[in-house]
């Protein structure tokens, strides 16, 4: 921006054009409830509108900033109160102010010689986090390890699982003697993103094996021995375990004690994901969900999921920071610097997939600020006591059953009428646009997902949504009488 530019946007304009995007995102908060949650345009819409080509003449922002109204129907409205597919994705005030002034600094974050302030804070932060989680104090960089944040979870598992290969193979993945021995444990029910940093860290499909679960969705300890054991004696190198704390399918939470003390019995890398329960342990009676965690060697959890802190925002901590560094640092001569030689300094292009890096530690140092410890404790406590009570009212209606506990703020739950029954029911409350919400299977059948943890969302908003559920089952019931 240049106060006597023509070409550029002047700081006028753009402090003018400001207040009218921050008046529009207001806007639209104050009005989200009038949209529908689930968008219900057909494929091509949206774009069908557009123009065919680009403009060869700049339009007006006034015009440009319009444009976005016409949008609208396309949009799926995550930060609807009455949004409970997936996890929520996070966001508030402050979160977005500070990633605003992260985009407007514009600074590129790769090494701590290109903004210093952007690398310590992220440390800083991060170290706070361990103290407000209760993890283990070999996470924070005055110890061993360390915190980074990466983009999502998917990413962290990904950085982690490098990070065992190179270890596990002592550098050197493409000799004979490790190439497609290396082998990878998790769950049936851990998240998707561990199959595919599988593929991505070039291991080779045929790596991973699917641990069964318990009766609870949980990771069985025996068949995960008996998988070790198995692949040892056929001449394979176990490498990497993945347990996680609080599934996606059902928020269940692997035995990460007893897979932790398998781990350390065969010197295998223990990476524990737990992309949204995660922020849970702020609170400290609901520490629960991370018992063992002290086995682990790294660790994810995602504040842009629930923790106010705005998509993306992936924290990741190792606990033995050389062992990641040498497996992701490559140092030209162009990135060479003081600081970085001095070795006092982190060099966060060294702990991730990318180069650059934005300065998301920014928003949520303002997260973090706004609301404090106690502030954030709330806020997690009221979703979790919101969820109970939404699961106390299907519970007590004899239409419904429970598939598994809640203890946090997923529900999973089934009409007694079969799959077939579950199936119309989920579309028709979709289609209706009053709320959205997804499904999963679970023992082979269809189970409806109700996930509590919008920014927004009351208990008013949930009360609402259970009156309007039974009042389309009651619909469906006298239909197929």
């Amino acid at each position: 921006m240049n106060k006597n530019s023509n070409l550029h946007m002047t700081t006028e304009e753009f402090r003018k054009q400001g207040h009218a995007v921050i008046d529009w995102i207001a806007d639209y908060y104050d009005h989200i409830e009038d949209f529908p949650v689930l968008s219900q345009v057909q494929p091509g819409d949206i774009r069908s509108n557009l123009p065919d080509s680009a403009p060869q003449k700049g339009r007006s922002y006034e015009e440009i900033l319009a444009d976005m109204d016409s949008f609208m129907p396309g949009i799926t409205h995550w930060q609807s109160p009455n949004f409970h597919a997936y996890f929520p994705c996070a966001t508030s005030g402050p979160a977005i102010l500070g990633d605003l002034i992260s985009t407007g600094l514009g600074i590129q974050g790769m090494i701590w010689a290109t903004s210093p302030a952007c690398t310590e804070v992220e440390t800083h932060v991060l170290d706070w986090l361990v103290d407000m989680m209760d993890l283990p104090k070999k996470f924070k960089s005055t110890s061993t390890g360390g915190g980074v944040l990466q983009d999502t979870a998917s990413s962290s598992s990904l950085v982690a699982l490098i990070a065992a290969r190179e270890k596990a193979s002592n550098g050197n993945i493409n000799e004979k003697g490790y190439n497609g021995k290396l082998t990878v444990y998790t769950s049936t029910q851990a998240h998707s993103s561990i199959e595919k940093a599988v593929k991505i860290a070039g291991m080779g499909k045929n790596s991973l094996r699917l641990v069964n679960v318990d009766e609870s969705f949980a990771m069985s300890t025996n068949h995960l021995r008996a998988l070790i054991e198995a692949d040892i004696a056929n001449g394979f190198t176990p490498a990497f375990v993945c347990a996680t704390a609080g599934t996606t399918s059902s928020t269940a939470f692997d035995p990460i004690g007893e897979i932790g003390k398998i781990c350390a019995e065969f010197n295998i890398w223990l990476h524990v994901d737990a992309a949204m329960a995660g922020p849970a342990a702020l609170c400290p009676e609901l520490r629960f969900i991370h018992k063992g965690i002290e086995f682990a060697d790294s660790y994810t959890f995602n504040p842009h999921k629930w923790m106010l802190t705005n998509f993306d925002c992936s924290v990741f901590y190792v606990a033995d920071r050389k062992t990641l560094i040498d497996a992701m640092s490559i140092l030209p001569e162009y990135l060479k610097n003081k600081g970085t030689e001095s070795g006092a300094v982190f060099d966060y292009r060294d702990w991730g997939i990318p180069l650059g890096r934005r300065f998301r530690a920014l928003k949520l140092w303002h997260v973090i600020n706004y609301y404090g410890v106690v502030g954030l404790q709330k806020y997690i406590r009221s979703h979790v006591a919101n969820a109970q009570e939404l699961r106390s009212w299907i519970e007590a209606d004899e239409r419904f059953e429970l598939m598994v506990s809640a203890p946090l703020i997923l529900i999973c739950f089934r009409h007694k009428n079969g799959d077939g029954f579950n199936e119309k029911l989920l579309h028709t409350l979709n289609e209706s646009g009053r709320l959205y919400l997804t499904h999963t299977k679970l023992n082979d059948q269809f189970v409806i997902r109700i996930s509590v943890g919008q920014a927004t969302t009351t208990l008013d908003h949930l009360k609402k949504t259970w009156k309007f559920i039974s009042k389309i089952v009651d619909e469906l019931e006298e239909a197929n009488h």
